[in-house]
């Protein structure tokens, strides 16, 4: 059976979570290249998977240049350096995964769609839900008929006070300029997923939010501007030694405390990370712009409805889902599905937890879920493997940058 050849493009913690699949399924493919500027990164792949040194770099326009040597590409770059080496990429023929979002603009995203299907390559995008086996039994609940034709929808997105804070308050996704809006860094998954499910074309969306919380103005009196030195931070729920350094007390060295340090995770070493790095920034002191809370409203073709909230201020935990039909209702935390019957006034229970694996840490089986369908895909040939592939993904995307555009205009965007 043909193994497919791939390259990884940003080997993060995303890249490194697609490439440690390859490494646990060898029979589906073998990473022969990297491209990556951080040296801790770069090198803990090249010594795992005995990359030679003539297909490793420190940027990926050098590997782009050189002769087309591996099946495929895995991009997991930050957001707003994807748009670039997706077209350099397909021009030179390899297949491409690419890391959501497909890109932070419009523009780039068609761009992208173009060059892929210029160049006539395989082409996935990480919309990882689609994927989960969660996702796939709510699909053949829906498609079965159990609950008749879709009238409404709803999908709440708790993303967890303590993952707002690292990730879109100190971290990477704080700040648009930097990387892109909340709905598209964050949500894309449920604006792609509600697509999915519902399986009709959006018409047109209205949006609200803003940033609520985490500015200046919120900030307690007396407090510091790091935690190390705040007197508050013992009182702060948002607190950077609580967050970071009370997880290492408890053995947990993975995400999100392996993001602050290049190098072995320690009480030391991350001590000195929130010192200095941007983790130990007080959360009413940094410079993010992104909302804290955002309502989307959706049209669908035939008069289907859809709702979506993404709230900062929650415990973290799995979306929640309600489908309302026409014939009964579904109801899904994330892990286990109810389906209630109108007819018999019966409720079916269906549990997808022994399927999804690590809810938290793998998108119930999602990571997992779109690298064995892109590898099958490329090994042999099979588009009809990818359910992300370009057209697909650029529609959710456009829901994505019309609802942006509604909550910052205020107004209904018709897509």
């Amino acid at each position: 059976m043909k193994r497919a050849t791939v390259i990884v493009v940003g080997a993060g913690g995303r890249g490194r979570t697609y490439a440690n699949y390859i490494a646990e399924h060898p029979e589906q493919g073998k990473v022969v290249g990297v491209a990556e500027p951080i040296d801790f990164c770069r090198r803990r792949v090249i010594d795992k998977y005995a990359i030679p040194a003539e297909h490793v770099s420190t940027d990926w326009r050098d590997l782009a240049k050189r002769p087309k040597f591996a099946d495929a590409v895995l991009i997991c770059t930050q957001d707003a350096m994807h748009a670039d080496p997706a077209v350099a990429f397909a021009e030179k023929g390899y297949h491409i995964l690419l890391e959501k979002p497909m890109a932070p603009s419009a523009d780039e995203c068609r761009r992208i769609v173009a060059a892929v299907k210029r160049a006539g390559v395989l082409f996935a995008v990480c919309h990882v839900m689609r994927y989960s086996p969660h996702t796939a039994a709510l699909k053949e609940i829906l498609d079965s008929g159990a609950i008749g034709d879709i009238v409404s929808m709803q999908r709440l997105e708790p993303v967890g006070y303590w993952h707002q804070a690292h990730s879109f308050v100190r971290g990477h996704w704080r700040n648009e300029a930097e990387a892109s809006c909340m709905l598209l860094a964050k949500s894309c998954h449920d604006l792609d997923g509600i697509r999915y499910l519902i399986g009709k074309r959006c018409k047109s969306v209205a949006s609200f939010g803003s940033l609520k919380h985490f500015r200046t103005e919120e900030k307690p009196d007396g407090a510091a501007d790091r935690c190390f030195n705040c007197p508050v931070e013992p009182t702060c729920a948002y607190s950077a030694k609580k967050i970071y350094l009370g997880r290492v007390e408890r053995g947990h060295t993975g995400w999100p405390v392996g993001v602050l340090v290049n190098g072995e995770v320690s009480s030391d070493s991350v001590t000195e990370a929130l010192r200095t790095g941007p983790y130990g920034r007080c959360v009413y002191a940094c410079d993010n712009d992104v909302v804290d809370h955002q309502v989307v409203a959706m049209e669908f073709e035939e008069g289907v409805t859809a709702t979506f909230t993404m709230v900062a201020f929650s415990e973290m935990r799995a979306r929640q889902t309600r489908i309302f039909g026409t014939r009964g209702e579904l109801r899904s935390n994330g892990s286990v599905i109810e389906v209630y019957d109108f007819l018999t006034d019966q409720t079916k229970t269906v549990d997808t937890r022994a399927s999804a694996g690590d809810i938290t840490g793998g998108h119930g089986g999602g990571d997992a879920g779109v690298m064995k369908a892109f590898l099958a895909a490329v090994n042999t040939g099979d588009a009809s493997k990818i359910r992300s592939g370009p057209d697909e993904t650029l529609e959710s995307h456009l829901m994505v940058f019309a609802a942006e555009q509604s909550r910052l205009e205020r107004r209904v965007v018709n897509l």
